[in-house]
């Protein structure tokens, strides 16, 4: 918390980096209040496609493949991960459509200046938004697989299990600053699909969802450096475990991202501003 300058309210509170965290609040609070009018036709497209994936991937072509992933079901192998990328996909769709629409045609940002909120502001109540909706996605389809069964035993088979939401928040918090830094670089809504396409895409087939990335010649190394590796082998390590080291590494890795985007997408959203 920073101490206030001279002629400065000290009322609200602020984060380290002068985010005033009421500012941001009230950013998340308007998200939120226009969601929950359009919550029903927003959540089906995301939330039913790792569904989908989990029925036609996991029990049509885990029918061949059977329990050699890993010693386990293919089914319970894929389902952390699609839940890991159901995180990222609720947190991507806003940081990037939604997000251009609110800056660039609504002018909604240019409202937001006109009161005391600043752009840090603004950026952190859209990282608290991206963050609800990945929570909101990640979250329906842990529901999901909490209820699903193999031969009557559960896929998800850890106590760890519990903590799975702290992970999709951070999957969700690391792809919203991403989204925010790709839309303050682009002049045109149409160039998300390259984001999506030649970004997220790869990831979600490349990152060891649907098979060990060790078994392609340098595929640890490459995806290594994707942040929903990471993002996986944290969520299955805590759906299924064991849990070792190499989690705290990864974990270590989403939060030092976080933690530059943080302080990088405010001053890239601010010089598109002032543009």
């Amino acid at each position: 918390m920073r101490l206030p300058r001279g002629g400065e309210s000290v009322s609200g509170m602020n984060l380290p980096g002068d985010i005033n965290l009421s500012m941001a609040l009230c950013v998340w609070r308007r998200n939120f209040t226009v969601y929950r009018h359009t919550w029903v036709t927003n959540i089906l497209p995301n939330f039913f496609e790792p569904v989908l994936f989990l029925v036609g991937m996991g029990l049509g072509l885990g029918v061949y493949v059977g329990g050699n992933m890993r010693g386990q079901d293919y089914v319970a192998f894929i389902a952390p991960g699609l839940m890991a990328s159901a995180a990222m996909n609720g947190a991507s769709f806003e940081a990037s459509w939604n997000m251009y629409i609110k800056m660039y045609f609504s002018k909604l940002y240019d409202a937001y200046l006109a009161t005391p909120a600043q752009m840090q502001d603004i950026a952190f109540g859209e990282l608290l938004w991206g963050t609800t909706r990945a929570l909101i996605y990640g979250a329906g389809f842990l529901v999901v697989l909490l209820g699903f069964t193999l031969a009557g035993r559960p896929i998800l088979t850890s106590w760890w299990t519990l903590l799975v939401p702290l992970a999709l928040a951070l999957i969700g918090a690391i792809f919203s600053l991403m989204g925010q830094w790709y839309t303050t670089l682009i002049n045109t809504i149409d160039l998300y699909s390259y984001y999506w396409t030649l970004f997220l895409t790869p990831m979600f087939l490349f990152s060891g969802i649907f098979f060990p990335v060790s078994d392609i010649p340098g595929g640890t190394t490459i995806a290594w450096f994707t942040p929903l590796f990471h993002g996986v082998e944290l969520v299955r390590g805590l759906c299924q475990g064991p849990l070792e080291l190499r989690h705290l590494g990864h974990t270590g890795y989403m939060l030092a991202v976080c933690a530059l985007l943080l302080w990088a997408v405010p001053r890239r959203m601010r010089k598109r501003m002032v543009k």
